[in-house]
């Protein structure tokens, strides 16, 4: 019988036991003081009421049909009056950001190991001709933004354990990428623990458990628990543009999408994409009980539309994880236990047996628990969703080789930057495939829109080899 070596821990081991989870002492004999404290820390960090959700989920589960409609879409402008819409949601928005009341959140908590590279993936090098990271293009944006408004404006970065001390330690090395220091805030995700088809959380060796980030549902406990939206509200913040750290093409506190969401007093917003095929695995929008939200690709067989006319894939419009949040709507939404719905991911998990043994598994052999960042949405009491063009505003680095790879990335910023400079009236010669010949990049710091770019490119110059302007 394994007791604890004071008070607190007999507590953790009772409470561990009284969880069906005992499995995890089965080495504690054979583990040095300093790896029981390892193991009673990760213990202690097991939230048995999201465990025991989340084992219900899969005792006995059936899919639960999803009764959905068509979601209201603020589409691409084609009129006259949809053209002046957009101009006065962009005056708002950009008085939104000179007037300081606007924070960027970036959730960052990935590595790079499927791109085959220990480090953050926010530091993996994507830019055509400087190879600059994604962290440094979001803060040159950051830069941009607050130069042209003259305003200051918080960068909220979530990491994970995993990957926070590297992270942290690139932005020291690298001076901030010219941001004040004082405006960069890393702040820590949760995590949860993974679990085998009859419910037993994974040990990742003798001394620690097998724990995955909580997903980008975790924004909002993290914004509270990191004390960052206490700060957000001392400054008077009242909007957060949030985005994921993998999307080179982000448009950073997109003003006309802030303006959108402000003039409509929404809580919660979201940008959308059309998608490229009924196959494309991206979640989708749609009004379910009358509120906005979004139903994952993996759970897109739960729809119910109600008819022959709307099928599955007549719901094309796919969310790239862009959103703005209203400062007092996450406030709100922590004041009580958040109540976000679980995911689980049915996954490959390397874990040690009770022998001791690695075992490295060929196929799915237990789940991770998620929360997803769009399934508040249903809890705001207004949201609007806007769509932009894909080539525009989303390329995200996911994969080694094929979609999402650092191979499509580099293109989509070829064929972004190469539409800069024909709109300008400059010449860019293109190989046989269509591609700009030579590589193509601007510096956020010279232009954040290809609106910027116009007014200021030299429009007599001409391009010859590969061109970096900043």
């Amino acid at each position: 019988m394994v007791k604890g070596r004071s008070s607190e821990e007999q507590h953790i081991i009772e409470k561990v036991r009284a969880n069906g989870q005992g499995h995890l002492l089965h080495f504690w004999d054979q583990l040095k003081s300093g790896e029981k404290d390892r193991l009673m820390s990760d213990l202690g960090r097991i939230d048995f009421g999201v465990l025991g959700k989340a084992r219900k989920m899969i005792s006995g589960s059936h899919e639960m049909r999803r009764k959905v409609s068509l979601p209201r879409i603020i589409t691409l402008p084609q009129t006259a009056a949809q053209l002046k819409a957009e101009e006065r949601a962009r005056d708002l928005g950009e008085e939104c950001i000179a007037s300081s009341k606007v924070a960027v959140f970036t959730a960052a908590g990935g590595q790079s190991s499927r791109l085959g590279l220990d480090i953050p993936k926010g530091a993996y090098p994507v830019t055509p001709v400087r190879g600059k990271s994604l962290f440094q293009v979001h803060a040159e944006k950051i830069l941009s933004l607050e130069r042209k408004h003259h305003a200051s404006i918080p960068w909220l970065i979530m990491v994970s354990e995993t990957n926070r001390d590297q992270t942290v330690d690139f932005f020291q090395k690298n001076g901030y990428f010219g941001l004040s220091r004082a405006r960069v805030h890393f702040i820590e995700q949760g995590m949860y623990p993974a679990f085998d088809d009859e419910g037993k959380i994974f040990l990742k060796d003798r001394m620690s458990i097998f724990f995955n980030p909580s997903g980008h549902g975790g924004t909002f406990s993290t914004l509270k628990e990191s004390g960052a939206l206490a700060m957000l509200k001392e400054k008077n913040i009242e909007e957060i543009f949030y985005f994921q750290v993998d999307n080179v093409l982000v448009r950073i506190a997109d003003p006309v999408f802030l303006g959108y969401h402000m003039q409509n007093r929404c809580e919660m917003s979201a940008k959308s994409v059309r998608k490229r095929d009924p196959g494309e695995k991206i979640g989708v929008f749609a009004l379910e009980d009358g509120k906005t939200t979004v139903v994952e690709y993996s759970e897109l067989t739960s729809i119910d539309a109600g008819g022959a006319d709307v099928t599955p894939e007549s719901f094309e419009h796919g969310s790239i994880a862009i959103h703005v949040i209203n400062v007092d709507f996450a406030l709100r939404l922590t004041a009580r236990e958040m109540s976000l719905p679980l995911h689980l991911a049915h996954k490959a998990i390397s874990h040690i047996n009770p022998e001791g043994n690695s075992v490295n598994p060929d196929g799915p052999n237990g789940y991770k628990i998620e929360t997803f960042i769009f399934d508040a949405m249903k809890q705001a009491s207004r949201s609007t969703v806007m769509e932009v063009k894909r080539e525009d505003e989303f390329s995200p680095l996911k994969n080694k080789d094929g979609k999402d790879s650092p191979e499509t990335v580099l293109n989509d910023q070829l064929q972004y930057f190469a539409r800069w400079f024909e709109k300008a009236g400059i010449t860019v010669p293109r190989n046989k495939a269509g591609l700009p010949a030579y590589r193509l990049e601007v510096s956020p710091l010279f232009a954040d829109s290809d609106e910027d770019f116009l007014k200021k490119i030299d429009r007599n110059m001409t391009i010859q080899g590969d061109t970096y302007i900043e």
